[in-house]
């Protein structure tokens, strides 16, 4: 057997346990070939407890493990390391618990935390940096580590309940949809709720850089001049938190 079969098979019978695939391979009978898928497992179902310690005192030890067996066996390592691995885990979330969106919210939370602390560093800005640019024409860059998305319900409630051992409210629908906003501030990933009006303006931001359509979007929602103010004091909210990390103005 080459041993670009025999690697391809024992992956084969790694991943999905396959008979055919064990018997290929020279060890097919020894017991202690199970070893090797009990150890690939274990590291699996450690990755994702690591990964997702809240969801999982939320769920229950029961519940979180048949989710983490569920999706070992749809998913795959397909990255070099594990950190990656825990990136499906909210598909698997949604096709077995479809009818609860505040777990796979706080699984996106808790996941989108831990990618904004190993995320690039970038120095914020400082305010003093704006006094010289023509904010007309001025860019913006966000942070590396900001992620972002819709909020429908109260997870962010309970990721800070349970961050602070304190008793965790019970899932609710939000009165009206907003948004989750995580970053990293230093060397501690933050998160954060924001309403709709500027989770849309912070994601137009990060998709564009553009400070005049932020002015735009928010003075079609609420007239020119309510919107540009609205537009100055989130811009001066995301400086101060951190978010806004560079600067500049285009003729």
């Amino acid at each position: 057997m080459m041993l670009r079969d025999l690697q391809r098979d024992f992956r084969l019978w790694l991943v999905t346990g396959e008979a055919a695939a064990a018997a290929r391979l020279p060890a097919a009978h020894s017991a202690g070939l199970t070893v090797y898928q009990n150890n690939y497992r274990a590291q699996l179902v450690g990755c994702l407890r690591a990964s997702y310690p809240l969801l999982r005192a939320r769920m229950g030890e029961d519940a979180f493990l048949h989710a983490v067996i569920k999706h070992i066996g749809a998913f795959p390592p397909y990255e070099w390391t594990l950190d990656a691995y825990a990136q499906d885990f909210g598909a698997t979330l949604q096709k077995l618990f479809p009818d609860n969106p505040d777990l796979h919210e706080l699984a996106w939370i808790e996941l989108a935390l831990g990618s904004a602390f190993v995320a690039a560093d970038a120095a914020p800005l400082t305010p003093a940096a704006l006094a010289a640019l023509d904010w007309d024409g001025m860019r913006l860059g966000l942070t590396p580590s900001l992620r972002l998305a819709r909020a429908l319900t109260n997870a962010a409630d309970v990721w800070h309940a349970m961050s602070d051992a304190g008793a965790a409210p019970e899932a609710a629908m939000l009165a009206e949809p907003g948004w989750h906003v995580v970053w990293r501030s230093g060397f501690v990933s933050c998160l954060r709720a924001a309403d709709a009006l500027e989770g849309q303006a912070l994601a137009a931001l990060a998709a564009q850089g553009s400070f005049a359509g932020i002015c735009d979007l928010l003075a079609e929602r609420l007239g020119e001049d309510a919107g540009v103010a609205r537009a100055g004091a989130l811009l001066a909210d995301w400086i101060g938190a951190g978010l806004v990390t560079d600067a500049s103005s285009t003729p």
